[in-house]
């Protein structure tokens, strides 16, 4: 005879709970203190120790992950957190002055006799700075492969449930030109909404994400009845959160989870003997649904119109000088780079006169080209491995049961790598946090995990 008796039962219960608990405050914590970015660095910190505390409770999450998860998975990780580590081991001045860019610093520390071992990184402490970004993601990533399936789903909708109290902040924040509400008012921009971000194309994607899993996570059992009509409010109210960001790659990027249930009701129409031809079919409604946002937006006054004209007005975007002088940078750092964290420091001294206006650019407003001048081919290469990962991960998700459910984590990855190209959504522990969690489940349910250990095979 087998089974497991009550106290084993109730073991395994206060086991999830505590995980779900520690998910909880990690997501809780990220964006409640970590939507401003570098600047805010006590407030990161508060992230950061958090996220040390849950994971301390759970040490045999950290190891279960870096035991049991795909090896491809691990490699990538443990080769994230090396990179940094790397550019701020001391170096002697024979190799670290042979390094592309590093004339002036050479002939600064020349002045003062002080040409002696130093990091790759042109500004460790800023680096190391970088370095602790990592802690916690990796936190929620670990944590989350050892949860349950069921757990997962209440921290996905405890996600949704963040994405809505972003759109209550962002109310007030609209209404009153951003004179009320506004965590970070350095950058002011009356009537748009950031909820507990400083950056609204950081909100934009966030909400995204949450739309995504608004859409196409599984309701819990208890409320199924609620759901029915609960879960397409929940989503028009995200929906008319994206537009009130005014952000244009959110409201462009609005339309790949809009896609993905457009298929998912198809294909549910079509039955379980749909085609591969059935599922391309799918996408017509998908882009009909694009198609009448546009037309809306179009003819529509007021601040869908706005965001209009912010698309037509794109041809003067400052970014785009941004860009030719960060491009300088990345050739001079070429092939090692500069340090992560390092760019602000270094394109000061790129930035040419005529592109140079009263503020400062801060960032490369794409972060590919960020990474190729604080990490050169190292980074750019170690982007390009997971990019191949997680593309592989959403192909190999079609087979599973709960594909829908591993292509919303998919979609917030997706769509932040979109964005990244015009913008830098990941340079906040609000959504590095959110990534990992949006990675975590992409890989749980992305496979039928027969293999897994019974304490990970409970379904929401």
């Amino acid at each position: 005879m087998t089974g497991r008796g009550p106290l084993t039962m109730t073991n395994e219960n206060t086991a999830e709970r505590k995980l779900l608990w520690a998910g909880l405050a990690i997501l809780a914590a990220a964006f409640a203190f970590g939507g401003g970015g570098s600047k805010y660095g006590s407030a990161n910190l508060i992230v950061q120790l958090i996220a040390l505390v849950a994971l301390s409770f759970h040490r045999a999450a950290f190891f279960d992950f870096w035991r049991t998860a795909p090896l491809s998975v691990k490699a990538l990780t443990g080769l994230t957190i090396l990179l940094p580590v790397l550019q701020i081991v001391p170096l002697p001045a024979s190799v670290w002055n042979a390094l592309p860019g590093r004339e002036l610093m050479i002939q600064s520390l020349e002045l003062v006799n002080a040409n002696d071992w130093a990091t790759l990184s042109v500004d460790p402490i800023r680096t190391l700075l970088a370095l602790s970004a990592i802690i916690a993601p990796l936190a929620i990533l670990t944590i989350g492969w050892q949860a349950p399936r069921g757990t997962l789903i209440t921290l996905g909708w405890f996600a949704v449930a963040i994405g809505l109290v972003n759109l209550a902040l962002g109310v007030p924040q609209v209404l009153s030109n951003s004179e009320v509400g506004v965590l970070y008012p350095e950058n002011p921009m009356p009537g748009v909404l950031f909820g507990t971000f400083a950056n609204r194309n950081s909100t934009g994607v966030f909400l995204v994400g949450a739309l995504a899993f608004a859409a196409l996570l599984l309701v819990p059992a208890r409320f199924q009845q609620l759901g029915v009509w609960a879960r397409p409010a929940i989503c028009a109210l995200l929906l008319l959160a994206i537009l009130l960001t005014r952000s244009r790659t959110a409201i462009v990027l609005a339309a790949i989870p809009l896609g993905l249930v457009a298929m998912k009701y198809i294909l549910a129409r079509l039955g379980s003997a749909a085609s591969a031809r059935a599922a391309w079919v799918a996408i017509i409604p998908a882009v009909l649904v694009i198609g009448a946002v546009g037309m809306l937006a179009v003819t529509s006054p007021g601040r869908v119109a706005e965001v209009v004209d912010r698309f037509e007005g794109s041809g003067t975007d400052a970014r785009v000088f941004i860009w030719e002088d960060a491009a300088y940078s990345a050739q001079r750092y070429f092939p090692v780079g500069s340090g992560m964290g390092t760019f602000d420091d270094v394109f000061q001294i790129d930035e040419s006169l005529e592109n140079m206006t009263l503020r400062r650019a801060g960032r490369a407003h794409n972060d590919y080209l960020e990474v190729a001048i604080e990490a050169g081919v190292p980074g750019l290469v170690l982007i390009a491995a997971w990019l191949v990962l997680l593309a592989g991960l959403a192909w190999r998700a079609r087979k599973a049961r709960d594909r829908w459910i591993a292509w919303s984590g998919g979609t917030f990855l997706l769509a932040a790598a979109l964005q990244s190209i015009t913008d830098y959504p990941l340079r906040n522990q609000s959504l590095l946090v959110f990534g990992a969690f949006a990675l975590v489940i992409l890989i749980r349910f992305g496979t039928d995990e027969a293999g897994r250990p019974a304490r990970t095979e409970k379904q929401a």
